[in-house]
């Protein structure tokens, strides 16, 4: 199967990479950077979790970001949503409107790590997601369904591709019209990764599956090149290399954005992203979170261009 001719990418940075960073980021910083990474042309930009802000107080005052933010007509902007609580309050942040018009729920194809993670198991957590799934698709709201673990677990070690070929399918009969796979822990390597998606891909059409790599072990953009060559044309990334796991210990971050998009641009795949204004969102979160990105094309891009 021959490369896509354009790739779809979902800028998980401002929700999956910030809930990671051991202090919450100011709301007026996640509103200028979701800003930043929309203008920049990304068409999907995760704009926060509406989750108990006890457990993770990172993504407390999603309201006030969905409030903030400047909506760009034609950008999506989805919302984690674990169970029927946070649907609502979703809800009574505007969810459902134009542009806000899309959830995603985070599901796992380990026992283990959806235990430590979500405190139940995988049948469990599809039997809680469910309601949101068909509360969200009656009022015209897309979902979203990620699977975490697909190339491994810091737990369970191998996770066999059935296993994750079972949980995409289970997502997909809940409601869910995209599944993004996960490599939670950044182990996979790019025969794996195939692997998995082709066994993945008998149950799930490929054009409703996305990836979802870290890279831990510096295979994420290989990996990545594989799934292009599987037939898959979604890719989430983190602007700065944002993220990791604090449920898979040594976890780095997610594979950053602005590597991804100097892969793509050099196989001449269509995104429609900026490379300079994604670098303009990357030097902003870097400068307050004081520390240098952790994309290489970002580094010397940055440095070349002074």
């Amino acid at each position: 199967m021959g490369l896509p001719s354009r790739v779809t990418l979902v800028e998980v940075g401002p929700r999956d990479g910030l809930q990671n960073e051991p202090t919450p980021v100011p709301v007026s910083v996640r509103i200028g950077l979701i800003d930043r990474l929309a203008a920049a042309g990304l068409p999907v930009v995760e704009a926060g979790a509406f989750v108990s802000p006890k457990r993770v107080p990172q993504m407390a005052d999603t309201a006030a970001v969905l409030a903030g933010i400047d909506r760009i007509q034609g950008v999506r902007y989805p919302v984690l949503v674990p169970n029927m609580k946070g649907f609502e309050a979703a809800l009574a942040a505007g969810v459902g409107q134009p542009g806000l018009d899309e959830i995603a729920v985070f599901g796992a194809a380990s026992e283990s790590f959806s235990r430590r993670n979500i405190n139940c198991s995988i049948d469990e957590s599809l039997e809680r997601f469910a309601p949101v799934a068909e509360a969200a698709v009656a009022r015209g709201i897309r979902v979203r369904g990620y699977v975490s673990c697909v190339l491994g677990c810091p737990y369970e070690g191998v996770v066999k591709p059935a296993a994750v070929a079972r949980v995409a399918s289970g997502l997909m009969a809940i409601g869910c019209g995209e599944i993004s796979l996960g490599d939670t822990i950044g182990a996979g390597t790019p025969g794996k990764a195939r692997s998995m998606i082709e066994r993945v891909a008998r149950e799930v059409p490929l054009e409703r599956l996305a990836v979802h790599f870290h890279d831990t072990f510096g295979q994420a953009l290989a990996n990545l090149y594989a799934a292009l060559e599987a037939g898959i044309a979604v890719i989430d990334c983190a602007v700065s290399g944002l993220g990791g796991c604090p449920y898979a210990p040594g976890a780095s971050g997610n594979v950053a954005t602005e590597d991804v998009l100097y892969m793509l641009d050099g196989l001449g795949i269509e995104t429609g992203v900026a490379m300079d204004r994604l670098l303009e969102a990357s030097r902003f979160i870097c400068e307050a979170l004081g520390r240098p990105p952790a994309s290489r094309a970002a580094l010397a891009l940055l440095a070349r261009d002074g």
